[in-house]
């Protein structure tokens, strides 16, 4: 599964999921560069950090960028959960600009340096919820959705290029981003005890899955949402 001296381009890399992924990465001895507001001091050597926020646009990186990109992870997210009636419009918006918009402007301004690749991988990160149906997700659950109709989308019109474009879908991750959902002994039985597997996701988890995603090994594998979830989204245990 090498991908040594491939150039991945991560968004969201400082910390939870895409931390993870730049570590293994790493390993592999993968050129890795970094989109975030903030460089990681867990970072491995050889990262090279690319400062943007993507709610304020990303256009001023572009020429920062490298001329081939074999692989790009748009690894952001959120986790807005609120009763419906406490939503409001611009927690929705807020929602599909983070989740959705952010990944269409980096992979448009990456498009040339994929094609270059003759041969890329994009991945993007959905959630259990976008198709499960859980109370207090309408927002995320909605933003999410898109990010899987712009994953189908993306990859019949980019297959021609020679572009895969897979997400991967998971369930409640050990990440800073989901603390205050975790943030008790209590908290953490119960959310293991939701799951058929009976625990909870860690960063390793997902950064392995978009790993093979971004290899070779998934060669022939585009167009997919791809459930890491603990079997939440399809089983129901006896």
């Amino acid at each position: 599964m090498s991908l040594k001296n491939k150039n991945i381009l991560i968004i969201g890399g400082s910390s939870g999921i895409g931390l993870a992924l730049i570590k293994h990465l790493a390993l592999q001895e993968a050129n890795i560069f970094n989109i975030s507001r903030n460089p990681s001091t867990d970072w491995p050597q050889g990262v090279t950090h690319i400062p943007a926020d993507v709610m304020q646009g990303l256009g001023q990186i572009e020429n920062q960028l490298p001329a081939v990109v074999h692989g790009l992870v748009y690894s952001v997210g959120s986790i807005n959960l609120k009763p419906f009636q406490r939503l409001t419009a611009d927690d929705f918006l807020n929602d599909y600009k983070l989740n959705v918009l952010g990944a269409t402007e980096i992979i448009r301004l990456s498009l040339k340096a994929l094609k270059a690749a003759n041969g890329a991988s994009i991945v993007l990160y959905s959630s259990v919820a976008a198709k499960a149906g859980m109370p207090f997700h309408a927002s995320v659950a909605a933003a999410k959705g898109a990010v899987e109709g712009l994953t189908l989308s993306l990859a019949a019109e980019l297959s021609t290029s020679q572009i895969r474009v897979n997400a991967i879908a998971p369930s409640l991750t050990d990440t800073p981003l989901a603390k205050g959902l975790l943030s008790t002994e209590e908290k953490r039985e119960a959310s293991a005890k939701r799951h058929p597997l009976g625990k909870i996701g860690t960063p390793d988890d997902i950064a392995l899955a978009t790993q093979f995603l971004l290899s070779d090994h998934s060669g022939w594998l585009t167009g997919q949402i791809i459930g890491i979830d603990g079997g939440l989204g399809n089983l129901r245990p006896l």
